[in-house]
């Protein structure tokens, strides 16, 4: 044999070592072992990865949640490394063991990874493996088999025979009547799922009587998961047996005791409605909605304040308008002072939505005052949200009208005496500006982003100069050129030096969106008349901002213009302005 070859003895020493390794004390060890295990088993070949390697990890499954999971997830990408579909239920009796252990995230990954092995089953392996593993899981001794066989049924039921599915239904009646609440929870979480590879017969006759049950079940856990199974049984089913089978359920969950469910039912309602149709919505969705807008909790009120643009967007066309007039409007209106503010910040998230579904005079008269009131709500996300979707409201009703109504109050807001609401209404123009467009943004609120350049409240100019960088960030240097750097420029002449040092931090920002042209061009020569400033709080700021501006700028405007500047500076007989000319000069020469 060449010496260069390994020999078939090396070839299988790392896999006696992995093997070895599955059994160390050290978890970290085991757990990288397991995610080799394709590699074991390469090596192996399929025969003795299905008679030595299955069986071992079989007879070694008690381990470290950790090492189970990745086992777990691992053991659904074998099939390939067994042999194939042919062999694939070799795989299944680890997973049985994991799908039972007590760790809910090992099992629902057990779980996951059986429903892809059932994908790869023949229709007559099926029911020889893997129909025996469900019925076993189902009828074990621990509820955590029990859970676990409930997310197995709809995998398989699809490709069995007619007597075979009959057993599988029998069995999921029986686990959802199951002694354990969390085996219900289990069953009605995969109602739907079942539901929609059941025959519509048996629909009818075994799945909604098991909805029925878990509906009305004592525990509200499994009651509020009963929701959830409603909106894929409903859309299964024609509209007279909707009504018939169905919304007598329905509506108690809508006045369910339980806080909880109903907050279902509110999250889940724009679901049920499509699931419903149309002629159901109007005769029975539309008082359950206003129930749920009205509700006593506020978690439920904000569900489905959340949901009020969707349902009236989905409510049938010939009738929408007349519905959200008399029975929804009067309800939203209510919730615009809801003393909750997750309620009402839910609300400003959607209520823009309405706009376009009402036109332009139903916004103008019903929708605009609500808007206004929004706007001057003392929560910070309720005017953020009604800000950032004032382009739904500008669409319908155009910028003229939106000038007249909402932007006096935005205005107000600007020049509010406390400076806390001033500075969040600061923060949302970049937004406003995005939405309103540069030439309308320059003829009404240009003037109100300058004045905040020199409020007497420190942090109000301070967000002011971040503001006009975003804003050059979204009109360009072109913009800035002609309307912001003029005003800036003359900020440098101010009798009062806060303006003047205002002058000199908006340099700083203005800077890096503006280019070196612009920057060179316009707004060194102010920096550096500044330096003979009578000020030295404005002469050390002066040294500060040449410092922050230079890395921007051309290396020989540096040496003919910024450095002779500094050099004047460090001979300054102020101590601050020469300490700082010094640190400029370190850096831009360091």
């Amino acid at each position: 044999m060449a010496s260069g070859e390994p020999s078939f003895i090396d070839s299988l020493y790392p896999i006696a070592v992995l093997i070895d390794e599955l059994k160390n004390e050290d978890v970290q060890l085991r757990l990288n072992s397991i995610k080799k295990l394709s590699t074991i088993a390469l090596a192996l070949g399929v025969e003795r990865t299905r008679n030595e390697l299955i069986a071992f990890l079989t007879e070694t499954i008690y381990d470290e949640d950790e090492v189970l999971l990745a086992l777990a997830e691992q053991l659904g990408t074998f099939t390939p490394l067994v042999g194939g579909p042919e062999f694939v239920h070799c795989l299944l009796p680890p997973l049985e063991s994991l799908a039972t252990v007590e760790e809910t995230v090992v099992r629902d990954k057990a779980v996951e990874s059986l429903r892809i092995i059932a994908d790869q089953h023949s229709p007559q392996n099926l029911e020889i493996y893997f129909v025996p593993l469900v019925h076993r899981l189902s009828s074990g001794d621990w509820f955590t088999s029990r859970t676990s066989a409930c997310g197995l049924f709809a995998a398989c039921y699809g490709r069995v025979s007619p007597s075979v599915k009959t057993e599988l239904r029998h069995h999921f009646r029986n686990l959802c009547q199951d002694d354990t609440p969390m085996v219900r929870r289990a069953a009605a979480n995969k109602l739907g799922e079942l539901a929609k590879v059941v025959e519509p017969e048996y629909l009818k006759s075994d799945i909604i009587p098991m909805f029925v049950n878990l509906a009305q079940d004592e525990q509200d856990s499994v009651r509020l998961l009963a929701v959830e199974a409603c909106v894929s049984i409903a859309s299964l089913l024609q509209q007279e047996d909707v009504e018939q089978l169905l919304m007598p359920t329905l509506r108690q969950c809508v006045s369910d005791n339980s806080w909880r469910v109903r907050y279902m039912v509110a999250d889940r309602f724009t679901e049920l409605q499509a699931a419903v149709g149309s002629e159901i919505t109007k005769v029975d969705l539309v008082g359950a909605f206003q129930s749920l807008l009205k509700d006593s909790e506020a978690e439920v009120r904000a569900a489905a304040a959340n949901k009020v643009r969707d349902f009236c967007q989905n409510l049938d066309l010939s009738q929408r308008e007349n519905i959200i007039m008399n029975n929804i409007l009067s309800y939203v209106k209510e919730l615009v002072a809801d003393p909750n503010q997750h309620v009402k910040t839910a609300l400003a998230s959607v209520i823009m939505g309405l706009s376009p579904i009402l036109g332009k005079n139903n916004t103008i008269e019903h929708l605009l005052p609500l808007f206004l009131s929004q706007l001057k709500d003392e929560c910070p996300e309720v005017r953020l949200n009604i800000i950032s979707n004032l382009d739904c409201v500008n669409e319908v009703i155009g910028i003229q009208q939106l000038s007249q109504s909402l932007l006096p109050a935005i205005v107000e807001l600007a020049e509010d005496s406390k400076w806390r609401v001033r500075l969040a209404i600061i923060e949302y123009m970049p937004l406003l500006a995005g939405q309103l467009g540069v030439e309308f943004f320059d003829e009404k609120l240009n003037t109100l982003c300058m004045t905040w350049l020199v409020d007497h409240v420190y942090a109000i100019r301070e967000a002011a100069t971040l503001n006009l960088k975003k804003l050059v960030e979204k009109f360009g240097a072109e913009w800035a050129q002609n309307t912001v750097i003029p005003k800036v420029v003359g900020m440098s002449r101010n009798q009062n030096y806060l303006h003047r040092l205002t002058c000199l931090f908006s340099i700083n920002v203005l800077a890096e969106v503006c280019g070196a042209d612009i920057s060179t061009r316009l707004m060194l020569p102010i920096v550096i008349s500044m330096s003979a400033d009578s000020v030295p709080n404005v002469r050390f700021n002066v040294a500060k901002t040449l410092q922050k501006i230079s890395p921007l700028l051309d290396q020989s405007v540096v040496q003919s213009q910024i450095k002779p500047t500094l050099d004047k500076l460090i001979a300054d007989n102020d101590v601050d302005v020469k300490y700082f000319a010094s640190e400029a000069i370190a850096s831009i020469c360091g």
